[in-house]
């Protein structure tokens, strides 16, 4: 499942008796009732989701990077509604999911620090929303979060946090398409655990493996079946690489879905392209912090990611 596949399977739904086809599906699969009728009346909706939430993301690719935060945050809600259309069918059921579910903290006029702000959950809305129901996270694992560590979760920012801080966020413990995990044994010491604890502590994320020994400095996890790129915490997919990392680090150790990382970055760079436009045009003309090289990398990485990961959420539900 590659980027093509996402893009191809985008192409097939650009019709209303496609979409319509595969709502039902969708629907018929999660034991919705009267489906068929329910799939015809969402596969206008369904459709223009798709279609508007990618043309965010087209419009976001061709602007400057004042605006893009703006657009890429509405390409992605957009695809979010599409996807929660095939679970939900009655979505929104009343105007507190329109809300955006995440507020921002009042800004400090100096010594602001895009990496160590933080975004606070609410308990209503679209971001607690669709984690439930996407993600089957019912409890979001933080109340509030701050954007270097949402960053560290995103396995392409890899190398720009070594440059950074001269050490590694993630390590690859895997391929696309292998059912072989690889884990050196230094990995131990920063999560302080036994390996036995350590593969305990995996095992609740993983289908079922069983453990080979290879090498003294590692150990190798044998999965009954491979791992597909959805990047659900704690093991995310690097897209360029086509490989799963996880955290060097206990610390940032997550149980969320990427998604929902970006989600809270794309909200808060949103907030501050319209808010915060003194802060925001110092950082793009003056370059006057580590912010950003981190914002202007991961708005790149953004733009292609998050259309692709949904895109697997919606041919995981074709094929499931």
């Amino acid at each position: 499942m590659l980027e093509k596949d996402i893009s191809d399977f985008f192409t097939y739904l650009k019709s209303v008796n496609t979409s319509q086809k595969f709502l039902e599906k969708c629907y018929h699969k999660n034991d919705i009732a009267n489906a068929s009728k329910m799939s015809y009346e969402n596969s206008y909706r369904f459709l223009y989701y798709l279609e508007h939430g990618l043309h965010f993301y087209d419009t976001g690719n061709s602007s400057s990077m004042v605006v893009k935060p703006i657009l890429y945050f509405y390409g992605m809600v957009h695809l979010l509604k599409a996807c929660l259309l095939t679970r939900k069918p009655d979505y929104p059921e009343n105007t507190t999911m329109l809300a955006h579910g995440v507020t921002t903290r009042k800004r400090k006029k100096q010594q602001y620090s895009f990496l160590q702000d933080e975004v606070k959950i609410q308990y209503k809305g679209l971001f607690p929303y669709f984690s439930q129901h996407l993600f089957n996270i019912k409890h979001i694992p933080f109340e509030k979060i701050n954007m270097e560590k949402l960053l560290i979760s995103i396995p392409e920012l890899n190398n720009l946090f070594y440059f950074h801080r001269n050490e590694n966020a993630q390590i690859k413990i895997g391929d696309l398409h292998s059912k072989l995990l690889h884990f050196p044994n230094n990995i131990l010491d920063t999560y302080h655990l036994t390996e036995n604890k350590f593969i305990e502590k995996l095992s609740k994320f993983l289908p079922n493996f069983e453990k080979t020994q290879l090498h003294d400095s590692s150990f190798t996890l044998k999965l009954s079946s491979e791992l597909i790129p959805s990047s659900q915490g704690p093991i995310y997919f690097h897209g360029d690489h086509h490989a799963f990392y996880l955290p060097t680090n206990r610390n940032n150790f997550m149980t969320s879905h990427e998604v929902m990382h970006h989600y809270l970055l794309l909200y808060n760079l949103s907030m501050i392209c319209r808010y915060e436009t003194e802060w925001w045009g110092d950082l793009l003309h003056t370059l006057p912090t580590e912010d950003y090289p981190f914002i202007k990398h991961f708005l790149s990485i953004t733009a292609k990611k998050t259309p692709f990961l949904l895109g697997v959420f919606l041919l995981n539900e074709k094929e499931g």
